[in-house]
């Protein structure tokens, strides 16, 4: 039987917000079907449709000309669907092969049967081309590991249907081959794969069709992707010729402002000492795994150091803290929003003032909420974060959104000298990331230098005056932007051995 996916007439509301709205189309045999769209376009709950976490308010889905009426995700599950979500469903002290059978094991006279669990485990990860052993703890596998863990949990539960979000987010380059590969295996036996991802270049490389949502409704269908552009498909997800997504600004740079010299830890052998000037943006490029989200924590106390030397505006700083980084206004924006960004259960606005509170206390002891939901106001405002009140969970918001709030906390500061942003547009769309740069090159103006930790090479080379190339825990390049060479940097980011 040839698979087939159709979408008819979906619509799903929340209070006070319609997220879909008559969402209609389908998808065949053997497609690798592209999902694109700004944050909030709807991506995110018509794939929470499909996998039964949600109902339609009005609609219905089909699968095999089938209607379907899914109440949990195990009805999905049930008629071959699987969700690979962008934060991995996993259990990190758990073995591979029990990550895989969750909930389903494997049992021999009523006890689990180990053995089969092993060897059926082994027999899957065969199939995909993996090397690691099933035995293995899940917290010992690498990100691109770990998100072929749960395709394999997928293939298990013999999914038919597959949805990937955002899957290569933290991934390094060899692991999207990888990933890519098992994809095109998977095509090649006529599964349905839908992914969903901001990076036209992975969509035009891995997709064969695609469909465009916006605010909520289908916009378009390509059955064909390689009969339309990326210019065309970033037209249509936001309503508009986004031009040049990076609007380099060219600006006076002051003086040194900030300095940091022989960042020694477990970590760095080999002591690390970069600078930046006053309204400098400075990238930080490496691939994942080069050790630079740990120097930015080690630089802020999040991380121990044997020792560390810095200087702001040439004043020696004492080792950090966190309090006593945002003290000396030097920010981190860390690039896991779950883990080190988001208070899940609490409000946007929460979240956008909770390092700044300090500043809206009145005397006497009193917070003065209404100060406070206008500061908070004006950065949803400013940074056209898409959620229908202030008071709503930011854990409601879609991925880009939160992300979004994470940068107004910072933002929201009263004081900023240094800012470090650690992947500031990951998971987030095209016209959002343009914002977001704009907001990075107007700090920049006003004297603040700006750090930026990426491994888009493209973005890093398009936003930054200045940038420092990372490999095996150490600084191997430093580039100015007239000499910016991908090839070059590219050589400079892989460890040597790979390079000779």
């Amino acid at each position: 039987m040839k698979n087939k996916l159709e979408f008819r007439g979906i619509s799903k509301n929340f209070p006070g917000v319609k997220a879909l709205k008559n969402v209609s189309f389908t998808i065949g045999h053997g497609e690798i079907h592209g999902l694109i769209g700004a944050n909030g376009a709807g991506k995110s709950t018509l794939m929470k449709v499909l996998g039964g976490i949600h109902s339609s308010t009005e609609g219905e889905v089909l699968v095999n000309g089938e209607y379907q009426n899914f109440m949990s995700p195990s009805d999905a599950i049930k008629s071959g669907i699987a969700i690979i979500h962008q934060e991995l469903q996993l259990v990190p002290e758990q073995s591979v092969a029990e990550n895989i059978f969750l909930g389903r094991f494997p049992t021999k006279n009523g006890v689990i049967d180990w053995h089969a669990m092993n060897q059926r485990a082994q027999e899957q990860l065969n199939e995909l081309g993996l090397t690691f052993s099933p035995r293995e703890k899940v917290s010992q596998l690498s990100m691109g590991q770990q998100q072929m863990v749960e395709i394999a949990k997928a293939l298990v539960l013999n999914a038919n249907i597959i949805a990937l979000d955002e899957p290569t987010s933290s991934l390094s380059a060899a692991e999207t081959e990888t990933l890519f590969r098992v994809i095109r295996q998977l095509q090649s036996e006529g599964k349905i794969l839908i992914y969903i991802s901001h990076r036209m270049a992975e969509i035009f490389d891995i997709c064969t069709s695609a469909t465009v949502m916006k605010d909520g409704c289908h916009v378009v269908t390509y059955r064909d992707i390689s009969m339309t552009s990326r210019a065309n498909l970033i037209e249509k997800m936001i309503g508009r010729d986004l031009g040049d997504m990076y609007s380099y600004r060219e600006r006076h740079l002051g003086s040194e402002r900030f300095a940091v010299s022989s960042v020694k830890s477990g970590r760095f052998v080999r002591p690390i000492s970069f600078h930046a000037r006053k309204g400098e943006v400075v990238g930080f490029f490496g691939l994942v795994g080069s050790g630079r989200t740990e120097l930015m924590k080690s630089i802020i106390g999040a991380l121990p150091s044997k020792s560390i030397d810095m200087r702001l505006d040439h004043k020696e700083l004492t080792t950090l803290t966190p309090k006593s980084a945002i003290q000396n206004g030097i920010l981190y924006c860390s690039e896991d929003r779950k883990k080190e960004g988001n208070i899940t259960f609490r409000s946007v606005l929460e979240n956008i003032t909770i390092s700044s509170r300090r500043n809206f206390w009145r005397w006497g002891g009193i917070l003065n909420l209404i100060k406070e939901a206008n500061v908070a106001r004006q950065f949803v405002d400013k940074l056209e974060i898409k959620t229908p009140n202030l008071s709503k969970e930011i854990q409601f918001l879609s991925g880009g959104n939160q992300q979004k709030v994470i940068l107004a906390r910072w933002l929201s500061e009263s004081s900023m000298n240094v800012l470090i942003v650690d992947e500031p547009t990951r998971g987030i769309d095209v016209s959002a990331k343009n914002q977001i740069y704009n907001v990075l090159y107007d700090l920049a103006e006003k004297g603040v230098t700006v750090i930026v930790v990426s491994s888009e090479l493209p973005e890093v080379m398009g936003i930054t005056d200045r940038l420092y190339v990372m490999r095996e825990n150490e600084i191997s390049a430093e580039y100015s932007r007239q000499f910016y060479n991908e090839e070059k940097i590219l050589s400079k980011a892989f460890p040597e051995k790979e390079v000779a």
